[in-house]
């Protein structure tokens, strides 16, 4: 039997011949492009005619936009893989992409707009995403990633949620509660598999000896937990009860991450980066239960999650998919491992500035400009990776 074709025959642009270049590189450029709004936003200095709060429109767009593009992009890419059926290219790849792009401007000029067709058009693309998901992998019968569905049908509701929310209260609670927790899920999920994947990979040829243990019983149960916690979580955040129950399961989390031998990876950015990505998760859970039970501010684990868990780990994933499926070397360049640097060190000087309150005005700043350097920084060195053909 002949072997199903990767792509179709294809003759447009490059950067619309596979999921993963268009949205990685609008992500990319817009997580830069948004952190760099939002400073002078925080202080006052620059308004959007956006019928959000100025807060709100921030964790939105990192949250549905940045984030959301490049889920897209890596599910766009990994999704056919898993079924073996044919990627979305062309004309459909861009009717995803310009979907995005008008949830951006609507979300901006939504007080121009209403906040009813703003909201509208911004979900559109995760509506139209979730559809092409849950149709490859029906399609393909791929059961064991339905998984992957709930996840984003999650985040899907979880923006449907802050739209009405933020329209009848003024600001959005729960809309962000479940945006993180469905991103955070998606976290978990993916990174349960690619990081120890990855991990035993790179080590069996180049550093034989101590393993990632294999998926098992352990890593079921704390997912389930975490699961379970990130529900509590979402309903009622400031409860004693969720609070153990988030830190307990950091500490199960943590537990997962030493399982994966990270400390045998050190002479490989690459392989690196998703251990060091990961680790934001363990510690976003002990302290966002460590503010539940009074002993921390909230913003501090809130960002472990969403700049560490999520902001690294994407430029993990887009760092390596991006060579891998263009045909190049899997080898992180010097410029790529600046980014990684850069990006870790916004995260934790934005949890140090949550931590303590006296040094925000100083390293909220910082933060935010080390952030933009990072992803803006990966939009230019993967610019030709991304728009350009494939190098083998």
């Amino acid at each position: 039997m002949a072997p199903i074709p990767r792509l179709r025959a294809y003759e447009g642009p490059a950067v619309l011949s596979y999921g993963f270049r268009p949205f990685f590189l609008l992500g990319s450029l817009y997580a830069g492009l948004a952190v760099l709004a939002w400073l002078p936003m925080f202080v006052g200095d620059l308004a959007l005619p956006t019928a959000l709060a100025p807060r709100d429109w921030h964790v939105h767009e990192m949250l549905y936009g940045f984030a959301g593009a490049v889920m897209a992009g890596f599910l766009l890419t990994a999704v056919p893989n898993w079924t073996g059926r044919l990627p979305l290219q062309g004309g459909p790849l861009l009717l995803l992409v310009a979907a995005w792009l008008a949830g951006r401007f609507a979300v901006a000029f939504s007080a121009v707009l209403g906040w009813l067709p703003a909201a509208l058009l911004d979900l559109s693309f995760l509506t139209l995403l979730t559809a092409a998901i849950a149709r490859e992998v029906v399609a393909g019968r791929n059961w064991r990633n339905l998984k992957v569905l709930v996840a984003l049908s999650a985040l899907l509701a979880g923006n449907a949620l802050f739209h009405v929310e933020a329209y009848r209260s003024g600001t959005a609670e729960y809309g962000i509660r479940v945006g993180i927790a469905a991103a955070l899920a998606m976290v978990m999920l993916i990174g349960g598999r690619i990081v120890p994947s990855f991990t035993r990979n790179w080590l069996a040829r180049e550093n034989p000896g101590r393993m990632p243990a294999s998926f098992g019983t352990f890593d079921k149960a704390s997912m389930i937990l975490a699961v379970a916690a990130l529900a509590g979580w979402t309903l009622a955040p400031g409860s004693r009860a969720t609070g153990a129950a988030l830190v307990v399961t950091g500490l199960v989390q943590a537990a997962r991450l030493a399982r994966w031998a990270g400390d045998r990876t050190w002479p490989d950015p690459l392989v690196l980066v998703l251990q060091v990505a990961y680790a934001f998760v363990p510690l976003g859970f002990v302290l966002v239960g460590a503010s539940a039970l009074g002993l921390v501010p909230v913003g501090a684990g809130i960002h472990a999650w969403t700049g560490g868990a999520v902001g690294v780990m994407t430029l993990a994933v887009m760092s390596r998919a991006s060579l891998g499926h263009t045909g190049r070397p899997l080898a992180a360049s010097p410029a790529v491992r600046t980014v990684y640097v850069l990006a870790t060190a916004s995260v934790l000087a934005r949890v140090c500035a949550s931590l303590h309150p006296a040094w925000t005005g100083s390293l909220l700043p910082v933060a935010g400009a080390l952030w933009a350097m990072a992803f803006l920084g990966f939009a230019a060195a993967y610019w030709r990776v991304l728009t350009g053909p494939r190098a083998a």
